[in-house]
């Protein structure tokens, strides 16, 4: 009797051992997968919020790329005959006929047909525009061999103009008058080194723009 009362015991703690353990189990199991639906979500989400490269930051929203143009430019010197000679500064595939224009146009008295107005300019260079008495004397045409790139051929110290000598270093509105008063009384120079016979035009000068003249 007490052996049987012994068993019924006996199942009845392991029958409850494997109910818990079996309770136990599918608990583990239920919270697994609400942790893997868990994380599914979380992914998912991160996938849509991301939508790869964030265009906004380099199109401002319109879903195009922007490219900022780069504006080249180049400067050049227009003197001679034009009413208001100076440095401009023009893009790098401008014509000559546009830096005229910049410089007010062609005065009244200038030769029109003595500057290439269809060629490109070149940075850092002279367009000279010569009257027609310059022109009628060779003074001041541009020819192919005087526009080379960015060269300048040199100035002339006995035909340049007041303008022309202006170009030069160290060459002011006092020392080019000076220069062609100079002309005036003695005749053409003899020699570039005579420029130093000239008040204000001394040693130091003469070497600035030595390399730039010519008689």
């Amino acid at each position: 009797m007490r052996d049987r009362f012994n068993d019924t015991i006996v199942k009845r703690r392991l029958f409850g051992t494997l109910i818990l353990t079996a309770f136990l189990f599918l608990a583990g199991c239920s919270g697994h997968s609400e942790e893997e639906g868990l994380e599914e979500i979380t992914l998912s989400e991160e996938s849509e919020n991301s939508g790869g490269p964030d265009k906004s930051e380099n199109d401002g929203g319109t879903g195009e790329e922007t490219v900022q143009p780069q504006g080249d430019t180049v400067f050049v010197y227009v003197c001679g005959a034009v009413n208001t000679p100076g440095v401009y500064e023009l893009s790098a595939s401008a014509r000559v006929f546009e830096a005229v224009e910049s410089a007010g146009g062609m005065t009244a008295d200038a030769s029109k047909d003595s500057v290439n107005l269809a060629r490109t300019v070149a940075d850092g260079e002279q367009i000279y525009v010569p009257t027609e008495e310059e022109a009628a004397q060779g003074t001041g045409v541009e020819t192919e061999s005087t526009v080379t790139g960015t060269e300048q051929s040199k100035v002339n110290i006995n035909t340049a103009s007041k303008e022309e000598l202006m170009t030069l270093t160290g060459i002011g509105e006092a020392k080019a008058g000076s220069i062609l008063k100079y002309r005036e009384e003695h005749g053409a120079f003899g020699s570039v080194e005579e420029l130093m016979e000239i008040e204000g035009i001394k040693e130091g000068v003469f070497n600035k723009i030595k390399d730039d003249i010519t008689i």
